[in-house]
């Protein structure tokens, strides 16, 4: 999903919530992350990022952190 000049891998306008699934190209250039990541907080966003192996073999703790962030944001 676009965001400003980015694109997000899971995006959930009304909660400002942008899920990232990380893979290589992440562990390779890391400071871009950090980069794109405080711009995104700049627009309002909050970012969360897990990795694929986290989706493949945790999804369930993948699951409840998403469903934490959702929550904090609109209690």
């Amino acid at each position: 999903m676009p965001v400003g000049p980015y694109f997000a891998d899971f995006l959930c306008r009304s909660h400002r919530l942008i899920v990232e699934v990380d893979g290589f190209s992440h562990d390779v250039l890391p400071e871009r992350d950090l980069i794109r990541d405080r711009h995104l907080a700049d627009l309002g966003y909050r970012v969360l990022h897990f990795s694929n192996e986290q989706v493949m073999r945790e999804i369930e703790g993948v699951v409840r952190a998403i469903e934490l962030a959702l929550a904090k944001a609109h209690p």
